[in-house]
């Protein structure tokens, strides 16, 4: 068996030349080295590292002197010790050799331990800075993407020229390991993502499987349903802002299928997710399929179908005063999108199911109705001309700014919780 031979070899052939050189730097047990306080000064003392010269000299036509000198270099690579590690590659340590338990090169365990010094030295010096390793099939810039203590090592792998678009067999790139390695909670790879998407990542990056960016995004937003209050916030927080970075980078929330459109999951959840859907309305995401448009899936019928479900069990007048409010909201942002709305053919809204408030829903789509069939009256005209002007999103503090009075102002930021009237 390969693998425990090569661990074997370790062990019984070139482990002493190992423990020779780290015994000279003064690292008996690299294992050990986190108790101690300072490991990256170790290594660094010059009659240390001329000691290890001479040894490396006197081994140098021994048998498995190549084994040996590359595996002390992957343990200093591990501790971040540079002038051993140069030495060490002066003297012929293996760029390509890997670990024989991980099979992680020093490349990807300088990563691993946040060793930016030395990922910029082993680049340097020729290793192969997209190399996948061969259980993982992980490159140095998806190791970096995945934890936030490791933002160091992503900065230097791109500024060393890492194909931030790179793939792996399954069509996963950094952005997409960072994207799926963020469980809102815990982990954040916010930095991480912004890095990568300023680098070049593209936001289109699908997996084999069908995973996009959106993908993760929407398994969070899920994972709030199970969360208790505080984690839902933040984990509301990160996919928020992190939906702003990948909108900010040309990406498409409302694509098809529904399951992966983050407008559509939005929509469906319009009072958990107002804010976010909020944001995207006002970014410009399509309230339709963006690819098919509204015989796709339509954010109109969405919401009526929402109101009309949750409405015929819900009896709590504050819930449903919340809920009708920010379904108006929501109706009045798609509205004001454009001067043309896109309804779906023979639109129509069934009621019958409201046990409650059922008149409201039907006023709703009355003036609903009523906009598409008739021309549209001159404010809400003036609304959309005035939003359109004011781009790029957001607009709420370019329009608070104007020299308008409140009540018009929030008219067109439409808040109705500011403004206190109900019209369409």
């Amino acid at each position: 068996m390969p693998f425990l031979h090569g661990f074997r070899r370790i062990i019984f052939e070139y482990q002493p030349l190992v423990d020779e050189i780290l015994g000279l730097l003064a690292i008996q047990d690299a294992e050990r080295q986190s108790a101690l306080e300072s490991p990256a000064c170790l290594g660094s003392d010059r009659s240390q590292l001329s000691a290890v010269r001479r040894v490396l000299e006197r081994e140098t036509h021994s048998p498995f002197y190549q084994e040996g000198v590359s595996y002390a270099l992957l343990k200093v690579t591990e501790l971040g010790l540079v002038p051993a590690a140069e030495i060490l590659l002066e003297f012929g340590a293996d760029l390509s050799f890997e670990d024989p338990v991980t099979y992680y090169t020093p490349l990807h365990i300088a990563v691993l331990r946040n060793q930016p010094d030395m990922v910029e030295l082993l680049v340097h010096h020729g290793a192969d800075i997209n190399r996948r390793d061969r259980i993982h099939e992980s490159s140095p810039l998806d190791l970096a993407s995945e934890e936030p203590e490791r933002l160091p090592c992503l900065q230097r792998l791109l500024q060393l020229g890492a194909d931030v678009n790179a793939a792996d067999k399954n069509g996963k790139t950094a952005l997409l390991h960072a994207l799926a390695s963020s469980d809102g909670v815990q982990i954040h790879n916010t930095e991480s993502i912004r890095l990568l998407l300023e680098g070049g990542a593209d936001v289109r990056a699908t997996t084999k499987d069908g995973d996009t960016v959106f993908t993760y995004v929407i398994f969070l937003l899920g994972e709030m349903v199970c969360s208790n209050t505080e984690e839902a916030q933040v984990i509301s927080r990160f996919c928020f802002r992190v939906t702003q970075l990948l909108l900010a980078h040309g990406a498409n929330p409302s694509e098809c299928p529904a399951p992966e459109s983050l407008t559509h999951l939005c929509f469906k959840s319009f009072k958990r997710h107002f804010p976010l859907l909020r944001f995207l309305l006002e970014s410009g995401a399509a309230y339709n399929c963006s690819l098919h448009g509204p015989s796709c899936w339509s954010g109109f019928h969405i919401v009526f179908e929402c109101l009309c479900s949750h409405l015929s069990v819900s009896e709590d007048d504050s819930f449903s005063t919340d809920l009708i409010q920010k379904g108006q909201t929501v109706l009045e942002l798609m509205m004001a999108s454009s001067q043309a709305i896109q309804l779906p053919s023979n639109f129509e809204v069934n009621t019958s199911s409201c046990r409650y408030h059922g008149e409201k829903i039907r006023t709703l789509f009355c003036s609903l109705k009523q906009l598409e069939r008739s021309p549209q009256a001159l404010k809400h005209l003036c609304r959309v001309f005035i939003r359109q002007r004011l781009k790029p999103w957001p607009v709420d503090v370019k329009i608070k700014a104007l020299p308008l009075p409140d009540r018009l102002k929030c008219y067109l930021l439409i808040d109705h919780a500011a403004a206190g009237h109900e019209d369409l």
